[in-house]
């Protein structure tokens, strides 16, 4: 079995071991050294050696070789190690083709996407190659060039035969990105179950849509939200994008993106935890959803009992049918929206207008905070202030 050097190499997540993998940035700078050593070279590469960025060094095997009379293209298979990865496995392709012009030029072909849409890291019509692969890329290829003293130039083109269905698993025709996948890492090693790609995700989305003109964002947790808004408000939802448990971070970068507003439609189940000044709403992070359902209860007036019936729930809906039961779902939804919306200026320091409607998949809307209602006139209207 090929060795590619990240056989030791791992992560602990939620007490267990996972192993290391590489980017799609690194497997096209791989396969683009191989393709222009095999091209001025002349000779079979079997294997590269190639520095990541985080300074690791990978040896990876260059598979499926052709040639012709001024090219040579190779691939570099990726693995993302335990990373539960759309793109583990496929096979990353590299062009090496001569031109006169001295430099490196660099393209992408099939499978890999084109960006339609402003606010991206690369402008609209480029290849989605991000910047760190790009620079991989290019360095690779010129130590080749600077090696064998080659004076002239070679044209790149980095393809992924199965890009383009891979694109329907990922994140890319939100983002414009269309006919493909993007060529992606900053480290050039993929860290299994990484919530720093998850979040570099949101910020890629946000800025994005911050870039098209959207000063105000419609922002769900995950796909309860995203139902929600589709059967039940009339908003326009060319600003709408989730968030999935990162609350905190989002309101961080719409603040950092100077964004005038935000506008979170959430179910309970996860909203119930901002209430409490809990802004990543993973399970793992916090719960305490059960205690501030109660708190809620006790404050609108509910009984012992009630409390400790509460207190034994598993989920925030059956809670939410007690409090309808016992009449005090209004006072209660109240109180929990009253402490979202101190938690959520909190976070944002009052720089930007933020506000969230809360709702229920049993029992529909709930309440919301004391703004929600100027920020959905404001998103009705298309973004007009």
């Amino acid at each position: 079995m090929h060795k590619t050097g990240l056989e030791d190499s791992y992560v602990i997540r939620n007490n267990k071991k996972l192993r290391r993998g590489y980017t799609t940035g690194s497997c096209a700078a791989a396969a683009a050294k191989a393709a222009s050593y095999m091209l001025l070279g002349g000779e079979a590469v079997p294997e590269v050696l190639l520095m990541t960025p985080k300074g690791i060094q990978l040896n990876l095997e260059i598979l499926d070789v052709a040639k012709g009379e001024n090219w040579v293209s190779c691939a570099v298979r990726k693995d993302g190690g335990d990373d539960p990865d759309a793109t583990n496995g496929i096979l990353v392709y590299a062009r090496a083709e001569k031109r006169q012009e001295p430099g490196i030029g660099l393209d992408g072909g099939t499978g890999v996407g084109r960006v339609t849409k402003p606010g991206l890291e690369q402008p609209v019509g480029s290849a989605a190659i991000n910047k760190v692969p790009r620079e991989m890329i290019c360095r690779e290829a010129q130590a080749v060039c600077d090696h064998f003293g080659y004076e002239g130039g070679l044209d790149i083109v980095i393809s992924i035969p199965e890009g383009e269905r891979v694109a329907e698993k990922t994140f890319n025709p939100r983002l414009g990105i269309v006919g493909g996948i993007s060529v992606l890492g900053t480290s050039g090693i993929v860290e299994p179950m990484s919530e720093s790609a998850l979040i570099e995700s949101i910020r890629i989305e946000m800025n994005m849509r911050l870039a098209q003109g959207a000063e105000y964002l419609l922002i769900t947790p995950g796909n309860y939200g995203e139902t929600f808004l589709k059967e039940h408000m009339n908003l326009d939802l060319s600003s709408f994008m989730k968030c999935s448990n990162f609350v905190g971070e989002t309101i961080d970068m719409a603040v950092d993106g100077g964004a005038k507003g935000i506008l979170f439609v959430a179910h309970i189940g996860k909203f119930i935890k901002v209430a409490g000044g809990i802004m990543n709403t993973h399970s793992r992070s916090a719960d305490a959803r059960a205690e501030l359902m109660a708190a809620a209860a006790a404050h609108a007036g509910g009984d012992y009992e009630l409390v400790k019936q509460i207190l034994d729930t598993i989920t925030t809906e059956e809670a939410v049918g007690l409090l309808k039961e016992a009449g005090l779902l209004e006072p209660a939804m109240s109180w929990v929206t009253g402490r979202i919306h101190h938690y959520l200026n909190h976070r944002a320091y009052d720089r930007l207008k933020i506000g969230a409607v809360i709702f229920s998949n049993e029992y529909g809307y709930l309440g919301e905070t004391p703004c929600a209602g100027e920020l959905k006139d404001i998103l009705r209207a298309g973004q007009e202030t």
